[in-house]
């Protein structure tokens, strides 16, 4: 049989294979195909594994980012005494120093500002690394154990540099 004859259900088709490993949309993890996600259609996103983000060009970081009170003062763009202060004026004050793009009063919730590609602020744009990784959220530490998809994660292959 070609490969362009109908197969059985549990024989794929050799040139389907050889077109999806050529594909600049997919990369091979441990001898596994992974195709590209779409962050904003979770039924895209990839099964996360060790090592995935080694590869990746930190799609995760174009994602909303909720933090608390406490990420706040990790990251030292509040300090310990204001802790005490109406969250309301310090997401006032964060939003006027472009730090925080929303704030929900009900939950203590605020959203950090994302750039206009959509990246985090503290994404750098040409290694793609966390410039604040020691000091990084709680959402980012617990990603992707948490979020829209839990133990998944938008994953998409880093181009390479020229």
């Amino acid at each position: 049989m070609s490969g362009f004859d109908s197969p059985s259900p549990l024989e794929i088709p050799r040139p389907a294979v050889i077109i999806a490993r050529l594909s600049p949309d997919a990369c091979t993890v441990k001898n596994k195909l992974i195709a590209s996600a779409d962050p904003d259609r979770l039924e895209t996103w990839a099964r996360y594994s060790n090592g995935l983000c080694r590869d990746c060009r930190a799609t995760c970081c174009t994602l909303p980012v909720e933090v608390r009170i406490d990420d706040l003062i990790r990251l030292e763009v509040v300090d310990p005494f204001e802790r005490d202060e109406p969250l309301r004026n310090i997401a006032r004050r964060l939003s006027k120093a472009g730090i925080v793009e929303h704030f929900n009063q009900k939950h203590g919730i605020f959203t950090l500002t994302r750039l206009a590609n959509g990246d985090c602020l503290y994404l750098d744009r040409q290694t793609r690394l966390c410039t604040v990784y020691a000091k990084r959220p709680d959402t980012c530490r617990n990603h992707p154990r948490v979020g829209p998809r839990p133990g998944y994660c938008a994953y998409q292959q880093k181009t390479p540099t020229r």
